[in-house]
């Protein structure tokens, strides 16, 4: 009697919960185990920054799937356990409590982490991060009407954060080592369309400048020391300065990293044949971009699992969507759709005062390398045809409202 393959799941957020879901809408009809460091459910992690600080969403509500669902597709939820090795010799994983599984074919889906800059104070007690629904309930119970946040960082999760306490009538400082909230993302001219939205809600935004200390009184929290000898109080501190990708599974297996992550091929597939990566960690070929991707956004983690399934099932596909994100600040909600780090100049369309617009990414050649829709909520499909297309656009025709964007593809 043959005994059946074991697939394993390293991670227990969105992606983890998708790849499963996905081997057996694929016929996989072998032991799927999940292994999850959190107590909980898998879960998706946006609407910790954007919903539920706000109140309009609760953890059941953005849960991936109910315990239900795991135990009527037979799958082994392993949650609160940390994997802490993988033998690629063996075809095992170890586990913290001493424990080994063998698998056939390994899913890493270990996402991010919060990263913890150098700075003085930066444990104490009254400072948050923003990664799991425990950072997000702990910070929100520091959100009272009247206290002062400050925050560490202007990008997406820092300025989402900002944007919810405002809504909750906090005073909100935030403070960013770059000229502009969000430069690096999406270039000048878009990051200044963020700066004067905040400072537009009251946000107090301090650009240019250094933290040099989380001050503390007791252990804990007090507000933050500038690099230019002024001081911050506030009743709570966010440090939001980006995320790191938890690679140290796969590299102390021995699998290939780079470019930030773990270096995957088209399919997903890593540098051994019996393991995918997906998610924040995977640096991925892109057969359309020519040039490999890693990001740390929503939609690979929903996506990408699916063609990890099919090729831990020897049907191999190939991971060719475009890079989205999505972001809700006060009254603006906006879309973004495509890659643009070696951009050479934007194109606006609509009305940027009016706050209804779109911003285009275009190269040297005009060809539209990303677009960001803003309370615009039609034309995404158009911009990523346009993104697809790889061919030159007029820049006169494409800012004007009037030529609809399929004619310019």
């Amino acid at each position: 009697m043959t005994t059946p393959s074991t697939h394993i799941i390293v991670g227990g957020g969105l992606a983890g919960a998708k790849a499963a879901e996905a081997l057996r809408e694929k016929g996989f009809e072998g032991r799927i185990v999940l292994f999850g460091a959190e107590d909980r459910l898998p879960y998706e992690r946006p609407p910790l920054s954007k919903d539920y600080l706000a109140g309009r969403k609760t953890l059941d509500e953005f849960t991936v799937q109910t315990a239900g669902w795991y135990a009527e597709h037979q799958v082994e939820l392993r949650l609160g356990t940390q994997v802490t090795s993988v033998d690629l010799a063996g075809h095992s994983v170890g586990l913290a409590d001493g424990g080994q599984e063998n698998y056939d074919k390994l899913l890493l889906a270990t996402g991010s982490s919060s990263r913890r800059p150098p700075i003085p104070g930066a444990d104490a007690d009254g400072v948050h991060y923003l990664r799991t629904i425990d950072d997000a309930s702990d910070l929100l119970e520091t959100l009272k009407a009247g206290a002062t946040l400050a925050i560490v960082g202007a990008g997406w999760i820092g300025l989402e954060v900002a944007a919810g306490a405002r809504g909750r009538d906090l005073e909100v400082v935030v403070v960013e080592t770059a000229e502009l909230p969000l430069l690096g993302a999406l270039g000048r001219e878009a990051a200044e369309v963020f700066a004067r939205l905040h400072r537009d809600h009251g946000v107090d935004l301090r650009l240019r400048t250094q933290v040099e200390e989380i001050t503390t009184e007791d252990g804990r929290a007090t507000g933050l020391r500038l690099g230019d000898g002024s001081t911050v109080r506030a009743d709570a501190v966010l440090v939001a300065v980006g995320a790191k990708p938890n690679v140290e599974l796969a590299q102390g297996a021995g699998l290939e990293t780079g470019d930030g992550g773990v270096l995957v091929d088209a399919s997903l597939r890593t540098s051994d044949a019996d393991v995918y990566a997906v998610g924040d960690i995977a640096a991925a070929e892109h057969p359309l971009l020519g040039t490999r991707i890693r990001t740390e956004h929503w939609a690979n983690a929903l996506k990408q699992p699916a063609v990890a399934a099919a090729g831990m099932l020897g049907n191999p596909g190939s991971y060719d969507e475009l890079p989205y994100f999505f972001t809700d600040q006060y009254d603006l909600g906006m879309e973004y759709v495509g890659h643009a780090p070696d951009y050479q100049r934007t194109v606006f369309r609509g009305e940027v005062d009016g706050g209804e617009f779109t911003v285009f990414w275009l190269d040297a050649d005009d060809r539209v390398l990303a677009g960001m829709n803003v309370n615009v909520w039609e034309g995404l499909d158009d911009i990523k045809s346009l993104v697809r297309s790889r061919k030159p656009v007029d820049a006169g025709r494409l800012a004007d409202t009037k030529v609809p964007l399929p004619d310019l593809v």
